[in-house]
């Protein structure tokens, strides 16, 4: 099998018109270069469709709180309409992707999300990745892309954050290179992207403050997975994932 891939999407990334026409100019070429599964988000639609359905939005320290209202929306909107507008691009792309959600074989085990600033409702936490799965697919040539609504171990489906359900398949799969699509085609120092960053310099230019306000979540991130055994995890955006740059952060 060829090298592994996880790319994690936003959803700035996945609105109609012209967000995921280039995104999926990007993609297409990875596809079909290494064995790519994609994990994504979608908050931005699922903050419309709660808007239409008269449901406000609420949020935890950046985690959204998801009722059983909630949860109906998220999963439309993920397993549903984003998802499925990112694998029918992608197809036309003429890349074998597969549409599936954390519930789909099991592919997501989660339990519910403790938080001690509050309760989230159904958010969860995942605890088991179906690998076999993923990895029959792949062998199969398919490119997995993956909704983060997952089923929990009590039978009932939870909302899992992207992010979280990105470092969890693939630490599971251990890939060779996660990849964080982002709006920023790098880490920043001096106004210019550093091209790589090891674990211990990363950590004392948060401490300094040269990286600083929304690039220190996304390299704290970036930390967790190179922790959790990912070799190598790069921080880009489209125009950095087509010419393979951006900022790799490594142990």
């Amino acid at each position: 099998m060829p090298a592994l891939t996880l790319l994690k999407i936003g959803g700035a990334e996945l609105q109609p018109g012209g967000p995921i026409e280039a995104l999926t100019t990007a993609v297409a070429p990875l596809a079909r270069e290494t064995g790519l599964v994609i994990v994504h988000g979608g908050g931005n639609d699922i903050a419309q469709l709660q808007q239409r359905l008269g449901i406000e939005p609420r949020f935890v320290e950046g985690l959204r709180v998801t009722d059983d209202e909630s949860l109906w929306a998220a999963e439309m909107v993920l397993s549903g309409s984003v998802n499925k507008r990112l694998v029918a691009h992608l197809v036309q792309a003429r890349v074998r992707a597969l549409g599936l959600s954390g519930v789909d074989a099991g592919l997501l085990l989660a339990v519910k999300l403790e938080h001690s600033a509050g309760d989230l409702g159904r958010v969860g936490a995942i605890k088991y990745v179906n690998t076999e799965c993923l990895l029959d697919l792949l062998r199969l040539g398919f490119t997995p892309v993956v909704s983060p609504i997952s089923l929990g171990c009590d039978g009932q489906q939870y909302n899992v954050n992207a992010d979280h359900a990105a470092l969890a398949v693939a630490s599971a799969l251990g890939v060779d290179e996660m990849i964080m699509l982002t709006n920023v085609p790098g880490v920043l120092l001096d106004g210019t992207v550093v091209p790589e960053l090891r674990r211990d310099e990363a950590e004392a230019h948060i401490a300094s403050g040269a990286i600083s306000g929304g690039m220190i979540p996304k390299v704290r991130s970036a930390l967790e997975a190179v922790l959790a055994g990912v070799a190598r995890v790069r921080i880009t955006d489209l125009a950095g994932l087509a010419a393979g740059t951006g900022t790799a952060v490594i142990a």
